[in-house]
């Protein structure tokens, strides 16, 4: 058994890091040494002129490490060649910033190369280009949606920029403490689970360990001196395993190679959050897998297994035959080992392990003359179910949130079975809704009822391991119900719920875009029919995804476009095209006509006159809210134009003197104090003795005054004393005192003051 043993262990590959990180020609040679391991020819012609050309053209530039720039293209290569993919893909490893950080060009990429390494390259280009923010929903979507269309287009554009981010977290050390900390969160919310969808595990749980380094410093420093200190007694718990499972299943004649480990610290780190336990509680750390040649030897080993230990109840699960929908395949059971002590055994094929340790990347061959890889159009069925709703979905909340439930490494699944036996996973606590849904759509949108193991279940009836699932489906059917979605829990089902009832309303969607497109040009001073012609049109409708100008405008009626976006790209266009047909003293007269035009709109909108100034833009500043009737002050801004701000803001009364010297008296318009129908934001602060049911006294003086609130937020002193922020919309200084009053007169409150900043 040893010799069989050693010698698988010496053809299996890791995803490692450069044996010597600082020398080019070291690296070069690693880079030779890895591809050469699989290659079946030697012809490696490409890959020398690539390296060539790369450090060429990297030549004078330095990592923030100091170290020469070439390092880092090298280094993604090794990881691509690791992974055994083509030629190609690691030629465009190699390239993959030429073109964004040098002065090569494409072109010139396809001409020296081939086509196929041109479009691999500007794939990862575009990619690099993107930026991640939490606080930037549209520009994240925006992001996503462009990643997800590089993938489809070709899936090796995200394996290279897969490379590219875990090498550049594993030099993370050298960017400040700021951008290391967001680089880790883009990488643990969007690159990690991205590589576990492919089923790269070599790649996610080391993007993942990285990230908890820079995102929870204290504890990964503190686990990792748990694991040094318990290392020796660990070691001698999985050696002693290791040599008990391998003496018993070497008695049955099964051929396998059988190895034990720790989980990786993420791995320990979720435990120990989801179980609410020190290190020192959790106890199923150690995992011991057994790799054999057959699925039958699995199951033999299992039952090996179950005859050596006690298995823990409830802890078997069966990936085998239900594998995960990242292609991943297992039997995994946590037994109680002799000392008391649980672990857990995984049990695979080595062409399983091999998919689970490369996913999508372990199905690449490698190709002399151009790679490509196997039709598992199945395996990224969730890629294309991702590009189906990037056509059918224009709000970006609503898009977010699909794919972080469709990315989520922590989703649970729920598997049952169809009437005619084929299995289907679901999310936990999925509905027979979901189930409907995940069969077909018709069969979601036409469904009346369900049953469960042959009995009449209710639609909220949460489904369970096992269960034989029928939908009941009737063309009388009025479709899905608005209050389903408050019942399902899988992405798809919500997708295909919301898109039926934007069908159903389309016309009326269509008309209501119209007519809010249309009041939002007019708000402007805009003539739309200017700007709406097809040329311009076909951009909004390529920016947003949308086949025809109704699906736009049907977006805008029901929410998910804004018409302030719409009629923005609109006008951004037309200038465009103008500005390059006129000459340039046209282009000046009409620019500063529009400009006119727009400050006009903004006074009229505003009811604001600054003194001495007649064709200023003037905005009112978010520090103190000003409304009509407050004693205002304008403040001269570095090319925004005039700030208003009240008198008594604090920004002002704390002016510097030397600052000061921009403020010019500003007064508001008849109109604007007399009530011209606009509305102003402001805000007050609540002084209040804590109480239950102060937030519903004071909200219902709002509703009675029918005025909406913005935001709201508060907070409790140790001594009771609740102060509340609210932030909501008012005609005028009249109308906000009448509310002040009325606030001041509910129980508990103490004082009511505006927010000056």
């Amino acid at each position: 058994m040893d010799s069989q043993i050693s010698k698988v262990k010496r053809t299996e590959k890791t995803i490692s890091k450069p044996e010597d990180f600082t020398n080019p020609e070291a690296l070069y040679e690693q880079l030779i040494r890895t591809i050469q391991a699989y290659h079946p020819s030697t012809d490696i012609s490409m890959i020398e002129k690539a390296s060539r050309i790369a450090r060429d053209a990297h030549q004078d530039q330095k990592r923030k490490s100091g170290e020469p720039y070439i390092i880092h293209p090298l280094c993604v290569s090794i990881i691509l060649a690791e992974l055994e993919l083509d030629k190609e893909t690691i030629v465009a490893g190699l390239l993959h910033d030429v073109v964004e950080d040098t002065t090569m060009t494409l072109e010139e990429v396809s001409q020296v190369f081939n086509a196929e390494v041109a479009l691999l390259v500007n794939g990862v280009t575009k990619l690099g280009q993107l930026s991640y923010s939490e606080d930037k929903m549209d520009l994240q979507a925006e992001n996503l949606r462009k990643m997800f269309l590089a993938m489809a287009k070709d899936i090796r554009v995200i394996l290279i920029k897969l490379a590219d981010r875990l090498h550049n977290m594993r030099t993370l050390q050298y960017m400040k403490p700021e951008k290391q900390r967001e680089k880790a969160r883009e990488t643990m919310d969007i690159y990690a689970p991205i590589a576990n969808r492919l089923g790269i595990s070599k790649i996610k749980t080391e993007l993942d360990d990285l990230s908890l380094k820079y995102l929870q410093p204290d504890v990964y420093a503190e686990l990792e001196k748990d694991l040094e200190e318990t290392k020796s007694n660990r070691q001698e718990f999985i050696n002693k395993i290791v040599a008990e499972v391998g003496r018993h299943i070497e008695e049955t004649g099964i051929k396998a190679e059988i190895d034990g480990r720790v989980k990786h610290l993420f791995s320990i780190y979720k435990k120990m959050i989801k179980q609410d336990k020190p290190f020192d509680q959790i106890y199923d750390i150690f995992a011991v897998r057994i790799k054999v040649d057959t699925v039958k030897d699995c199951y033999a080993a299992l039952g090996v297994i179950h005859e050596m230990y006690k298995p823990i109840p409830g802890r078997f699960k069966d990936y085998i035959a239900m594998p995960k929908e990242n292609m991943y395949q297992s039997l995994h059971t946590t037994l109680i080992g002799s000392s008391g002590t649980p672990f857990e055994i995984q049990i695979r094929t080595f062409e399983m392990h091999r998919t689970a340790e490369y996913g999508i990347a372990a199905h690449w061959k490698y190709k002399e003359g151009g790679g490509s890889i196997n039709k598992e159009e199945e395996k990224l069925s969730w890629l294309r179910q991702i590009l189906d709703w990037q056509q059918d979905m224009s709000d970006n909340r609503e898009f977010l949130s699909m794919i972080k439930t469709e990315l989520d490494l922590f989703t649970d699944k729920v598997y049952c079975f169809t009437p005619q036996g084929d299995v289907k996973a679901l999310p936990v606590g999925s509905t027979p809704i979901d189930f409907a849904y995940l069969i077909h759509t018709a069969v979601g949108n036409r469904m009346i009822g369900a049953r469960v193991n042959g009995r009449q279940v209710p639609i909220d009836y949460v489904l369970q391991n096992g269960d034989r699932v029928a939908i009941i489906t009737s063309q009388n059917s009025k479709g899905p119900s608005r209050d389903w979605l408050n019942i399902i829990k899988s992405s798809q089902a919500r997708s295909k719920i919301n898109q039926w009832f934007k069908t159903q309303n389309k016309e009326e969607n269509i008309q209501k875009g119209k007519e809010l497109t249309e009041k939002y040009a007019k708000s402007r001073g805009l003539n739309l029919s200017d700007y709406t012609k097809p040329e311009y049109q076909k951009k909004v409708m390529t920016k947003y995804g949308l086949k025809t100008w109704e699906q736009v405008m049907a977006a805008v009626g029901h929410g998910g476009l804004k018409e302030g976006q719409v009629v923005n790209k609109l006008v951004e266009e037309y200038e465009k095209d103008h500005k390059a047909k006129m000459t340039d003293e046209d282009a000046v007269a009409e620019i500063e006509s529009n400009r006119k035009k727009q400050i006009e709109s903004i006074r009229k909108k505003s009811g604001i006159t600054v003194k001495g100034i007649h064709d200023v833009s003037v905005r009112f500043s978010k520090c103190c809210n000003p409304v009509p009737g407050d004693e205002i002050i304008g403040f001269i801004t570095r090319g925004r134009g005039v700030s208003i701000h009240r008198t008594d803001c604090v920004n002002v009364v704390n002016m510097p003197a030397a600052e000061r010297t921009r403020l010019i008296d500003a007064e508001w318009e008849g109109d604007a104090v007399s009530g011209n129908g606009e509305l102003y934001m402001t805000g007050i602060i609540l002084y209040a003795h804590n109480r239950t049911g102060i937030l519903l006294d004071i909200s219902k003086i709002f509703m009675e005054e029918k005025v909406d609130i913005k935001s709201i937020s508060t907070r409790t002193s140790k001594q009771g004393l609740a102060t509340i922020l609210l932030s909501f919309e008012i005609g005028g200084k009249d109308e906000l005192n009448h509310i002040v009053n009325k606030l001041r007169g509910i129980e508990s409150v103490v004082d009511v003051e505006r927010n000056a900043g």
